[in-house]
This record gives C-alpha cells, structure tokens and sequence, in this order.
C-alpha cells in the first residue's frame, strides 16, 4: 500500500520534515478561503487505495485548524483512501472534559466525535492534557509523549541541585516522568485557577529550598500556571535561575511578558505548534519529526508503537 502524507495549514514545517524523513515530497492539496469565510478542500494527487496521513495541530486559530482537519479527511475518504490516519501532535479542546458548572459544552468530547466521524480509523496525538480523552474518541487513539526527548534535551542544563517541579496536579504524572529519567527529585505546586488568564498558589509539597528549579508541563497558554508556580518556588526558597519545559508552546496573550519577566535561563519545547520567529524568550525548540516519522512507519507497517507510547 502506498504511503502518502498530507498537510493542513497549522504546522507546514513540521509536516514537510516528516515526509523528509520518509524520503517523501507531501501530497498536493489545495486550501482555499471563500469571500464568506466558507473553507474549500481538494487534493491535487491521486490517492486511491493509499495508507494516508494528515498531519495538523489544532493550535490557534483553533477551530480553523480543527475544520482544516476534518475536510481533509473528508475529501481523502471520498478521493479512496484505504487507510486514513490523523497526526494532531496538539490536540484543541482537550481541558474542556467535563462540566465544572452544569451549563456548558463538554467540548472535548464534541471534538473527539467529530475527528471519528470525519473518515479517519486512526488518531495519533502527543501528551494530551489529560490521558482520559482517550475513551471519549470512537476510533482508537495512540497518545504518544515527547517527555523522553525533552527530558534528553534538558539533561545538559541541569545542576545536581535541581527538583523538578509540577505547576499543579494535573502535571504530576509528567513530572513524575522527567524526575525518573533525570533522577531528579521532585516537588508539586498547588494552583487554583481564578480565570482562563489568572491562577494563584496556595503551597508546595516536597523540598525545593536551594535547589533549581525546571517546571515541566504538558502546555504553556497564557503562562499564568508557570508564572505562579516559578514565582511559589523562588518564594519558598529556590535557586533561581529557572528552566520551563513544555510539550506545546502556544504562547497566546500575554504568555511572552510573563516569562519574560520570571529569571528564566531556558525555555525547552517542541515544534508540535509554531513557533513565532524572534520570541524574545531563550528558547529551545525539539523537533518532532523523528517520533512521529517512527510512528508512521510502524503504523504504516503495522508494528507496535509500544516504546513510543505515554505510560501513566
């Protein structure tokens, strides 16, 4: 079965570096705003009988990209795709998991029906918010993680003093994940969120005085949630400066300030979303292109994913 990797509009960088590492140009295919607003889809190859790929984040703008994704698999389904597979590395949505006050939209699951309603059998997704989503999708869903290249990445900048800390509790299973594979001890930052843009932090479990701290994540918004935790950690005695490690840097409203303001010596992400050239941040972007170039092939080839696989 021929292989074919399509592109949305989200990440062209990212997808152009998968194909390369398959020795592979991506598909032809247009995408084409009407004067409405009314978005317009058609592939210019021939894809009948194809094992096919669509790489697209769901990053802002958020339901743009999401529709990008779905008339893409439409139109691959109707142009006789054989296998048809999405690669979200950044999946939208994905905190609105339930109702917090009885009247609103479980988004998340919303989100979940349409990509399995769309014509994909397959959906590949990296450190989702929460690994539960996972039985809200009718196609079956391979959550792989970028916390082994990360924690690679920041093995070079880490001090013997260091702790790795989670924002909040949602992030203590990822941290859990980096303080073993960087033997590290670790510390948990307890957050309330006052707002989509304002959280506070009430105290801090595990030792962080005088030693340095690397806040890991699954996602920066805003940066409201990091802000208070390297703020609640310096607070209790830590040694600046501070590292942030996240999997999706959306970096959205006033996220560059915030931390540009903390002592920050080095922000790690991956390109799952893109970046903006010239963010006035030291950051460092981990390409994805070789985990998602590996999942491909194994899907492609029908071989286990196991090793790339988050656990926990």
């Amino acid at each position: 079965m021929d292989l074919t990797i399509f592109a949305g509009s989200a990440n062209l960088l990212l997808a152009e570096s998968i194909a390369s590492e398959h020795g592979l140009r991506l598909g032809h295919r247009s995408l084409q705003r009407f004067p409405d607003g009314e978005l317009h889809v058609e592939l210019q190859d021939s894809i009948r009988g194809h094992d096919v790929y669509i790489i697209q984040p769901t990053s802002p703008p958020v339901d743009e990209n999401l529709m990008d994704l779905l008339f893409l698999a439409d139109a691959s389904r109707r142009a006789g795709a054989a296998r048809l597979t999405a690669i979200v590395p950044y999946l939208a949505y994905a905190r609105q998991d339930r109702r917090a006050t009885g009247r609103e939209s479980v988004s998340a699951r919303l989100v979940a029906d349409l990509i399995s309603t769309s014509g994909f059998n397959r959906l590949v997704a990296i450190d989702l918010h929460s690994p539960a989503l996972e039985g809200f999708f009718g196609i079956p869903l391979e959550h792989l993680s970028a916390v082994p290249i990360l924690a690679q990445a920041v093995a070079t900048l880490t001090p013997a003093h260091a702790v790795i800390v989670a924002p909040d509790l949602g992030a203590v299973k990822m941290a859990e994940r980096y303080a073993k594979l960087l033997g590290l001890p670790m510390a948990i930052v307890h957050k309330t969120r006052i707002s989509g843009e304002a959280v506070e932090a009430h105290g801090i479990v595990g030792e962080v005085r005088g030693r340095s701290p690397i806040v890991v994540d699954d996602m920066i918004t805003t940066g409201a949630t990091v802000e208070a935790a390297v703020k609640a950690v310096l607070a209790a005695g830590s040694v600046p400066p501070a590292v942030v490690v996240s999997s999706h840097a959306l970096l959205v409203g006033p996220a560059v300030e915030r931390l540009r303001a903390l002592p920050l010596t080095r922000l790690i992400v991956t390109d799952s979303v893109s970046v903006a050239a010239g963010v006035p941040l030291p950051i460092k972007i981990v390409g994805l292109s070789p985990l998602l170039a590996e999942a491909i092939k194994r899907l492609h080839e029908s071989r286990s994913l196991s090793h790339l696989i988050a656990h926990g």
